[in-house]
């Protein structure tokens, strides 16, 4: 399963707080870089979304909390849509319901 996890840094949080904690938690195995299916900073940086492969929402969780203290998270379960796929998917629906 995907999850979009999109983090807010806390008022007062600084770079070299998330830089820590991030090399902190690779160090220890605690990133699991291979469920990071993209990592994304916005624009002027504070905030950004990452996309989670987990299995089970508690997986997702154990990695997501050693960054509480530092940043908020919106966490929503996503499904990939081929566009192909889709578009045929659509056609089909609209036919129906005609």
């Amino acid at each position: 399963m995907l999850w979009y996890c999109a983090f807010t840094w806390y008022p007062g949080t600084s770079r070299a707080e998330v830089a820590q904690r991030v090399i902190q938690q690779h160090d220890v195995g605690g990133n699991h870089p291979e469920r990071i299916r993209g990592w994304y900073n916005l624009a002027g940086g504070g905030a950004g979304f990452l996309i989670i492969e987990a299995d089970h929402p508690d997986d997702l969780t154990a990695f997501l909390q050693p960054y509480m203290d530092l940043m908020s998270w919106d966490v929503r379960a996503i499904s990939e849509l081929r566009y192909d796929e889709e578009i045929e998917r659509l056609r089909q629906v609209t036919r129906e319901s005609t």
